[in-house]
């Protein structure tokens, strides 16, 4: 809760930056308050309590928790990065800040809610924001698209949410999800009537959304595309870490219980994601949109994690893993193609050479693809695995044979971007730069990457449910 206290504080403050004239001061203190936030839940943690506020609404338990020090860190990470893209556009500052703290704010709500009203609210907290985020370099009519459309289908995803709500309360009489799952185990699933199930999978075609997950994926490749490239890498990490951190809370305590309702449309989901995205990435050439539909590919995955229906704490380290592994690899690679699509050319010729012109670049470039493609020894690697180990004793094993071939697709549009650091010719000849921060902040990332894959186990003693 101290968490939530500070980053939602943070944003009030940033908005008062430009009034009382300590703008110059705003980037350390979001710094610092980051740390601070991450310091507070971790003392939450070894306390050991789920502390509720608001009649039960919210609860930070352990595992939301760990789930807002995943977010915290991805963002900490991200305002380095950030404000060396800030400092030299046109933007506000202050405006900027105070809206991606305000995202920060809904996304640490979604790790901790405990009633279907406070699940809307982290929703909408996190995603209005961004939508201005989204199109919020002004003069370009790509950004402009961009924040248009993932404002509609954003709109539309909000209207199922609600209406599904609005089903399941009407069945069950609750909105918190301890009474819903109480509900369904005192009369049994089969005997809920037939429109909880349709809350239940307008629900489920909401968070879908949230995640990009096929067939709700549509609006992403034109969002990742269009939006500037710091805020592409934030709806990358920190929106699908605490969508996921939503929908296990939802979908494995709310209505666990019912998941014979869900599961088979889940499945679909999944396999359909695994095959549009990654197929379409293959023939993808600009880098962004490449990587917007990998982000769907990954979506698959995490909702693995959720099918398995399996509520332990193998469950919530594989998913806890999985993000963390995906969020960091995703740090270092949108940071690697900020740098080199300065100019403005953002498909994959863009790295051509960059071995030469930038081998620190290159290098850590290489080491976030491997991770994304789940190749040894990086975290992508075992986060697959772990989700592999959940799913080994479900009656879904079609859907890892069909996760390992269509990751053998991943591995082809990954490498392209590795061929053309090191195999094309340079179509450029100067140097690509990089300030400190920025360096630091690609090599933090990348030693991350491979700690994890080295040493797997450490974020299941680290984060003991």
């Amino acid at each position: 809760m101290k968490g939530l206290l500070i980053i939602s504080g943070l944003g009030i403050l940033a908005m008062l930056a430009e009034i009382f004239k300590f703008k110059k001061a705003l980037f350390p203190l979001i710094l610092i308050g980051i740390i601070g936030a991450y310091a507070g839940n971790f003392m939450e943690w070894n306390n050991g309590l789920s502390i509720a506020v608001f009649d039960n609404m919210i609860a930070f338990d352990k595992v939301a928790i760990a789930f807002s020090g995943v977010i915290l860190a991805t963002a900490f990470f991200w305002f380095i990065i950030a404000n060396d893209y800030f400092k030299n556009s046109n933007s506000s500052l202050v405006d900027h800040y105070s809206l991606v703290l305000f995202a920060l704010t809904g996304a640490l709500m979604l790790t901790a809610f405990k009633n279907m009203t406070t699940l809307f609210l982290g929703i909408e907290i996190m995603s209005i924001p961004l939508y201005v985020l989204a199109a919020s370099k002004k003069k370009d009519v790509n950004s402009n698209e961009a924040g248009f459309k993932y404002l509609i289908m954003g709109s539309f995803a909000s209207g199922f949410l609600l209406f599904g709500i609005v089903l399941i309360y009407g069945a069950t009489g609750s909105f918190d999800l301890m009474d819903i799952r109480a509900k369904i185990s005192s009369v049994g699933s089969g005997a809920m009537p037939t429109f909880f199930y349709a809350g239940i999978i307008m629900m489920l075609i909401a968070m879908c959304f949230k995640v990009s997950a096929a067939p709700f994926h549509f609006w992403a490749p034109d969002v990742y595309q269009g939006s500037p490239t710091v805020i592409t890498a934030l709806m990358s990490t920190v929106v699908k870490t605490a969508a996921f951190a939503a929908i296990l809370r939802l979908f494995l305590i709310g209505f666990g219980g019912a998941s014979e309702l869900w599961s088979s449309v889940l499945a679909a989901i999944i396999a359909l994601s695994l095959v549009i995205a990654n197929f379409s990435a293959a023939m993808q050439t600009n880098v962004k949109r490449m990587l917007a539909y990998s982000s769907i590919s990954h979506a698959a995955f995490m909702l693995m994690v959720v099918l398995a229906n399996l509520r332990s704490n193998a469950t919530l380290g594989a998913l806890l893993y999985y993000s963390l592994a995906y969020s960091i690899g995703s740090i270092a690679a949108f940071s690697i193609i900020y740098l080199v699509t300065k100019k403005g050319n953002e498909n994959i010729e863009a790295f051509n050479g960059l071995g030469k012109r930038n081998p620190l670049l290159a290098a850590c470039m290489t080491i976030a693809m491997l991770s994304l493609a789940g190749i040894p020894v990086t975290a992508g690697f075992f986060a697959k695995y772990f989700v592999f180990v959940n799913m080994i004793g479900t009656a879904y094993k079609w859907l890892m044979i069909l996760a390992v071939l269509t990751s053998a697709v991943g591995v082809y549009y990954y490498f392209k971007v590795i061929i053309a650091m090191y195999f094309k010719p340079a179509t450029e000849s100067e140097e690509v730069p990089a300030e400190l921060a920025n360096k630091t902040v690609i090599i933090l990332t990348t030693l991350i990457t491979l700690a994890l894959g080295i040493v797997p186990g450490f974020v299941a003693e680290m984060f003991k449910f």
